[in-house]
């Protein structure tokens, strides 16, 4: 599967994928993320049921914090 993430092409070798399995294949579980798939924002809630497909879009936004 070809997912552009944040501008660039990534390949990943599961055809039933998820956000949720992005995010973990990304080794961002457990990390405060906004997620936009193809111009919309995922809830956090809706990770593990959203698929993503061969040609999406995303843009994955992690907070910082500080002072």
């Amino acid at each position: 599967m070809q997912l552009t993430i944040n501008g660039k092409p990534r390949s990943f070798e599961s055809a039933d994928f998820t956000v949720a399995h992005l995010v973990q294949n990304l080794d961002l579980d457990g990390k405060r993320l906004a997620i936009e798939l193809n111009g919309e924002i995922v809830p956090r809630s809706q990770f593990e049921t959203t698929p993503l497909a061969n040609g999406d879009q995303l843009e994955i936004v992690g907070a910082v914090g500080g002072g």
